[in-house]
């Protein structure tokens, strides 16, 4: 099958004859709530739609305690904070990710150690981790450390990748016996479910994203998600300038930051997720049509869900036979109406990471020459 049918069969889906990959859909009370806003003036940072917006986030992914960010990364950058990585620990995680990740723990000062994934979910291997802390770590007082640097390793940050969860059972295990915390990157995955959970609510802390070509949108921003009333409400102080509450006087306790999501983004948050789960269903809808469709394609794979997971289907995934192929599909794509992408350029590959430790990255390498994102955009 040539790649025109797949081009024509990707614009008879969506019908359109220039393909996006993934753009917001607004069908609710999106205007209602903006008006709103603007009508109250409560458009900034203190409102009634972001107090909604955490509550109605944390029953909806049933975490004890949600707390919304700026965005994504800064929700990723307080997350780190809040699990007490400092400067100079290491950090276990992917080079298979979007650079938020990296950048997050950047800004501490942290040093990524990238680890390979596993074949059925692109994410952060659980096995590999494992391995890695048997072969390179030493534990002194309850904490692990590097044999090769004498660096503390404080944290792991698996992201799910596409909205796969990954395998998470493995990884809380394999964290309580290293002593190292568990911070979900869970950017792209709201909507996903490990085993019935949530993901985002296995670690200390898990951050989401809700920036314009995800899920669910707010126009730009993030979210935490807690376990812990009292880190969580820490982590909400600390992002508010860690302001001491008072009626008139301005006194802070600690060094904050400037990360609170405005009203007037927490109101198009509302509004998008009173229909997540129809959004959710549309993408499933649509990635099941995808696996049908390219079972009778030759040469190119449509990655699925794991087993015991509902992915959300972030953006669908088709696996290459090789990078010539990959760098062919796209070629073509692009020219012919689909907006198509490969996997970002590995962390590793990148000149600020480059001499980072890896444990070889067997399986992130082979996705990377593979992995090409297709139209993803929900269907109403």
């Amino acid at each position: 099958m040539g790649y025109k049918k797949i081009t024509n069969f990707v614009k008879d889906l969506f019908q359109e004859e220039k393909v996006p990959l993934a753009v917001p859909v607004f069908v609710g009370n999106e205007k209602k709530y903006l008006d709103d806003c603007i009508d109250t003036t409560f458009v900034s940072s203190v409102g009634a739609y972001v107090d909604r917006f955490e509550k109605d986030v944390a029953e909806y992914t049933k975490c004890s305690h949600a707390v919304v960010t700026a965005s994504g990364t800064t929700a990723l950058h307080m997350s780190l904070i809040l699990a007490r990585v400092e400067q100079d620990d290491e950090v276990l995680t992917q080079a298979l990710t979007f650079i938020a990740t990296c950048n997050a723990l950047s800004y501490i000062g942290a040093h990524p150690v990238f680890i390979d994934v596993d074949k059925d979910t692109m994410g952060l291997s659980p096995f590999a981790v494992r391995e890695w802390c048997a072969k390179n770590g030493v534990i002194k007082d309850e904490q692990l450390f590097n044999k090769k640097t004498g660096r503390r390793v404080k944290a792991v940050v698996p992201m799910h990748t596409f909205g796969h969860p990954i395998h998470l059972d493995e990884m809380v295990e394999v964290c309580k016996e290293y002593h190292l915390q568990l911070v979900e990157d869970a950017a792209e995955s709201i909507g996903s479910l490990y085993k019935g959970k949530h993901t985002g609510t296995f670690g200390v802390v898990g951050a989401l994203s809700f920036n314009g070509n995800k899920t669910i949108t707010t126009g730009g921003g993030g979210m935490m998600l807690f376990q812990d009333e009292k880190l969580a409400e820490f982590g909400k102080h600390l992002t508010t300038q860690a302001k001491v509450p008072h009626r008139w006087e301005f006194k802070h306790d600690h060094i904050g930051y400037n990360y609170r999501m405005p009203n007037i983004n927490a109101a198009l948050g509302c509004a998008q997720l009173e229909h997540i789960e129809e959004y959710v269903a549309s993408k499933r809808k649509t990635a099941n049509e995808y696996e049908q469709f390219f079972k009778n394609v030759p040469d190119i794979t449509f990655f699925t869900e794991p087993e015991n997971c509902r992915s959300n289907y972030w953006l669908n995934v088709v696996l290459l036979k090789d990078k010539v192929a990959q760098q062919n599909f796209l070629q073509y794509t692009n020219d012919n109406g689909v907006m198509t992408r490969p996997i970002w350029e590995l962390m590793n590959r990148l000149p600020m990471f480059e001499n980072c430790e890896t444990d070889g990255l067997k399986n992130t390498e082979w996705f990377a020459d593979r992995v090409v994102n297709i139209p993803s955009s929900v269907r109403i």
